[in-house]
């Protein structure tokens, strides 16, 4: 079994999740923790990719590509499942706070959202892959699709936040079994004298399930126009996924400071798009092309996030001085 093989790479993943969950064992990370851990998936995804430069005929004897145009797919891929990514960080901020997760809970919460989406876009990619090989027709459905994603993102960016508490996920587990007010530690469910009841934890990773399921929707056919390797897929969406739950802990006070990222994901999204419908015609647009454009936009829309909401956090660093006086 090798490291370049499929098998090899779930062995891998699987030693990456091990070290992700032993390093925020005990629920309490810090947000320089969070930084540092952050910057060694960063890191570990480029090093990835530098191997891909020198070994992908070794990984991929029969594919058509080059060892460049293969690393550069790599990079574009994970740098646009990174972006997208973020705007997962929202909602998950977005169903703690609804939920009133206790902080101590949310790395597992994470870490089995993280899972979740790992296994789920590998069943996605492995049924679009056979779909794109044997009805190529496909492709424009997946192009239609990211441009009306960009459409909507573009349309939501000034509408209230989703109410989660009485979504599909709630309804379903308090049809099937009560629900108790409070948290009792890890578990989901607890015996009562009644019988089982379910507490929040389960209705809240319900509700991750489902944001996983909406979230891949929208990147794995963003990623088929970047690549329509598997290979590159998958190892793309893993590096991309497994800095999630660091990355949470590092802008989690910070995430109302992207003011501009939904409009700059919706640009992406719409430009993929666009990508995907000129990939068989003389206008096709060339991966290095849409590595800038995906990196300059969310540069640009950083940037512009952080200086539009430089006053918030003046206010924000004030307020923490307060409190560590008192």
């Amino acid at each position: 079994m090798s490291l370049f093989s499929y098998e090899g790479f779930a062995v891998l993943t699987l030693l990456m999740l091990a070290l992700d969950l032993y390093q925020t064992r005990g629920g309490k990370i810090t947000i320089k923790k969070a930084a540092i851990w952050s910057l060694f998936w960063v890191a570990l995804a480029l090093i990835f990719n530098v191997v891909i430069y020198f070994y992908w005929p070794v990984m991929a004897p029969d594919s058509s590509y080059t060892s460049n145009e293969a690393a550069t797919a790599f990079l574009t891929g994970y740098l646009l499942e990174k972006s997208l990514s973020v705007d997962n960080l929202f909602v998950f901020a977005l169903i703690f706070g609804q939920f009133a997760v206790p902080e101590h809970l949310r790395p597992r919460v994470l870490m089995l959202g993280v899972v979740g989406a790992l296994l789920l876009r590998a069943v996605m990619i492995s049924v679009g892959a056979q779909l794109l090989a044997e009805f190529h027709w496909v492709l424009y459905i997946f192009a239609a699709f990211l441009l009306y994603t960009g459409y909507k993102l573009w349309r939501e960016e000034d509408e209230e936040q989703e109410d989660f508490s009485n979504s599909l996920p709630v309804r379903l587990v308090k049809k099937c079994v009560p629900v108790s007010d409070e948290y009792h530690g890890n578990k989901m469910l607890f015996k009562g004298k009644t019988g089982w009841i379910a507490t929040p934890l389960l209705i809240v990773v319900a509700v991750i399930a489902l944001t996983d399921v909406m979230f891949a929707l929208d990147s794995i056919p963003a990623i088929f126009a970047v690549t329509q390797e598997p290979f590159l897929v998958l190892t793309a969406n893993v590096f991309a996924l497994l800095g999630l739950r660091s990355l949470y802990f590092v802008l989690e006070g910070m995430l109302t400071r992207f003011c501009y990222l939904r409009v700059a994901l919706a640009f992406i999204l719409s430009f993929i798009g666009i990508k995907m419908l000129l990939m068989e015609t003389a206008y096709a647009i060339p991966t290095p092309v849409s590595l800038a454009v995906i990196a300059l936009t969310i540069t640009i829309a950083i940037s512009a996030s952080l200086w539009k909401t430089r006053d918030q956090a003046v206010v924000v660093k004030a307020d923490a001085n307060a409190n560590n006086e008192s």
